[in-house]
């Protein structure tokens, strides 16, 4: 499988890369099929059913939402997140799809999108199913696809090509690959990844991309910190990172005297991201939407906080952290649904360790170390979220494996590479652990904190 760091990457919206981003992927995937394929009678209605964690944790997630939107033509990347609203009350109202070409397809969002709650399908957890209907009910075209973490979608039925792997320079498929790759010919492992993407794009064009999502980062870290009020789904949960900017930047002279300061604008950062994907803004999925305030908080945190932080550095950062990600997505998941949250904060972390340790100075093998003592001790962490929300304990998780990855670089620097278990070890760890893991703790809400916070 040939991956690309605008794979490990993606602009999008939230609250998240597998309950929304990547069933809004799969429903235009869908309407896009059938407006090329001419399998569209005027009495035509659409129908969807979502499974496994998708029924059982869409609608705190915004799935519905997701597949109205990705029916009516609309992109991660490119939807105008203060018209969502306006789309889905539009759709609800008129109960009609308008494909592409002009066509009408019957569809009434209450009826027609199916939550089929304790149905999963064998594929993984994140199954769904849309259907072309004729008016007697008779099935016309069915598409199944899977959201199998970060956005990605497979369906199923297509095949994946392996042409460009063989296109690409360095192939690796392990750690241990990677880094033989880069200490044998004298690369950095950033830029092994960037020469593999020259194969795609020019390479002045990749490292634009690149400084972009940086962009697009450091602009849900402004936006997170400007906003105020309560975050949408019914659980209660203010705004935070508002009033901790505003005594950070209140009283700076306090951080003379706290020789840990530097944590709070850590935390600062990766609250602000994660409350804008809380409320559905525009992020960046890194990988996934549920951590995407890990890596731009590390990032951030080089950015501001380390001499010398420049252009290059930024990219170099990106690149690296997108190698360690291609990692996990070969060898193991990102799926929450599929793993738990290891898959996601944790391999966030490891991603922001190896990333930080490389921009500043790590050698291969130290960069190699960070990223394993990033998972190792992310190792068997659940998914339960609150009420299917991306809230608690998403946002203030976020936190916590930022500033674990910043303390993983740290481990790293003072050995010289040179540790017990390595990072494919513990990728691989990973995958069995997320294997015997329960399943109410994999993004379904039926366990942990999901159920016990009403308790006395």
């Amino acid at each position: 499988m040939s991956l690309s760091l605008f794979d490990l990457f993606k602009i999008g919206i939230g609250p998240s890369s597998s309950h929304t981003v990547g069933p809004m992927v799969a429903a235009k995937r869908f309407v896009d099929t059938l407006a090329s394929g001419g399998r569209v009678p005027a009495d035509a209605c659409i129908r969807v059913h979502l499974f496994g964690s998708l029924a059982m944790t869409g609608k705190g997630h915004a799935t519905d939402t997701a597949v109205v939107l990705g029916l009516n033509g609309e992109e991660p990347a490119s939807v105008d997140t203060d018209q969502v609203p306006a789309i889905v009350r539009q759709t609800r109202q008129k109960c009609a799809i308008t494909l592409p070409g002009g066509v009408n397809v019957r569809f009434n969002p209450a009826q027609d999108l199916c939550f089929d709650a304790g149905v999963t399908l064998p594929a993984h957890p994140n199954g769904m199913r849309f259907e072309l209907n004729d008016a007697a009910g008779i099935q016309l075209f069915t598409m199944t696809a899977y959201s199998v973490g970060g956005g990605f979608v497979v369906v199923e039925g297509e095949q994946t090509s392996g042409d460009s792997v063989a296109r690409e320079p360095w192939v690796f498929s392990c750690a241990e690959e990677l880094m033989t790759l880069a200490e044998s010919s004298g690369k950095s492992i950033a830029n092994l990844v960037l020469e593999n993407e020259a194969c795609h794009r020019p390479d002045a064009e990749t490292r634009e991309k690149l400084l972009g999502i940086w962009r697009v980062m450091d602009d849900s870290i402004r936006r997170g910190c400007e906003a105020t009020g309560e975050l949408p789904g019914g659980l209660g949960i203010k705004r935070r990172a508002h009033e901790l900017h505003r005594e950070l930047t209140g009283k700076p002279e306090a951080g003379l005297k706290d020789n840990l300061a530097v944590l709070d604008w850590v935390n600062l950062y990766a609250l602000a991201v994660n409350e804008e994907n809380a409320a559905g803004g525009r992020i960046v999925t890194a990988p996934t939407n549920g951590a995407a305030g890990v890596i731009p908080a590390v990032l951030a945190y080089y950015d501001r906080f380390i001499p010398g932080s420049s252009e290059a550095g930024i990219i170099q950062f990106l690149a690296t952290a997108a190698a360690i990600g291609m990692l996990y997505k070969r060898n193991a998941s990102i799926s929450a649904a599929e793993v738990g949250c290891q898959g996601e904060i944790g391999v966030a972390c490891s991603m922001a360790a190896g990333a930080l340790c490389a921009v500043l100075g790590g050698s291969v093998r130290q960069i190699e170390n960070a990223a394993e003592i990033g998972m190792e001790h992310n190792l068997g962490l659940t998914c339960d979220p609150i009420g299917g929300l991306v809230q608690v304990p998403c946002i203030e998780r976020n936190t916590m494996g930022a500033v674990k990855a910043i303390n993983a670089t740290r481990l790293a620097l003072r050995g010289d590479g040179q540790h017990f278990v390595s990072l494919d070890s513990v990728i691989e760890t990973m995958r069995q652990t997320g294997a015997d893991m329960q399943d109410k703790y994999k993004e379904t809400s039926t366990g942990g904190l999901a159920v016990n916070v009403v308790n006395c």
